[in-house]
C-alpha cells in the first residue's frame, strides 16, 4: 500500500523509494520485486507514476556495509543511517547509560565503515548521503565531505519558546 502511494505521488513531483534495514542482496531484490508488482498493478489500473523512480537503500547494518559493493550495483542511491549503524557496529545500546560511552561516531570501525560504503558506491556512480546525529556533528563534517558524501541530512533541534502562564482576570 505504501509503495503504491509513493508511486502515485511520483507522477506529481520528484520522489524516491528507500528500503530500510537491508542486510543482503537477496533482500533488496525481494523488495524490488514487490515494488515491481506495485508498478504492474498501477499500470494495469492506468494510474500514472514515474516508472524511473529512484530506488535506494538505507545502509544501517554492518552487513550492508560489507556488501555495499554488491548493493551499489542494484541501487540508485545510498543513505547511511548513522544512529543504527553506529549502534550495531559498536554493539552498543545508545540509550543504555552503562554502555553508552561505547557509542562513538569517531570509532575507527564506524569511520572505516562509512569510508567503505562511500568508496564502493563511487565505483558505481551511486550517490551517498548521511542521516542521523553524526550528520550534524560539526567535528566530523569535513571528514564526511572528504569521504565523498553527497548530502548530510540533519534535524536541527530548536526549543519552542515557552508559553507564559495564562493570565487570570478573576
Amino acid at each position: 500500500m505504501q509503495l503504491r502511494a509513493i508511486l502515485r505521488a511520483s507522477a506529481y513531483g520528484k520522489a524516491a523509494i528507500m528500503f530500510p534495514m537491508i542486510a543482503s542482496v537477496e533482500e533488496l531484490r525481494s523488495a524490488k520485486k514487490v515494488l515491481q508488482q506495485a508498478k504492474d498493478q498501477l499500470r494495469a489500473e492506468n494510474i500514472p507514476f514515474d516508472d524511473q523512480i529512484a530506488v535506494g537503500i538505507m545502509v544501517e547494518t554492518p552487513a550492508a556495509v560489507q556488501l555495499s559493493d554488491l548493493l551499489a550495483k542494484e541501487s540508485d542511491f545510498f543513505s547511511i543511517g548513522t544512529n543504527d549503524l553506529i549502534q550495531y557496529t559498536t554493539a552498543t545500546d545508545r540509550m543504555n547509560e552503562n554502555v553508552q560511552y561505547l557509542y562513538d561516531t569517531c570509532s575507527m570501525a564506524v569511520l572505516r565503515s562509512v569510508n567503505m560504503v562511500c568508496q564502493n558506491a563511487a565505483k558505481y556512480g551511486v550517490p551517498v548521503n548521511m542521516c542521523g546525529e553524526a550528520a550534524s556533528d560539526a567535528t566530523v563534517i569535513p571528514l564526511w565531505v572528504a569521504m565523498g558524501l553527497a548530502e548530510l541530512l540533519s534535524l536541527i533541534h530548536i526549543s519552542a519558546p515557552t508559553r507564559p502562564e495564562p493570565i487570570s482576570y478573576a
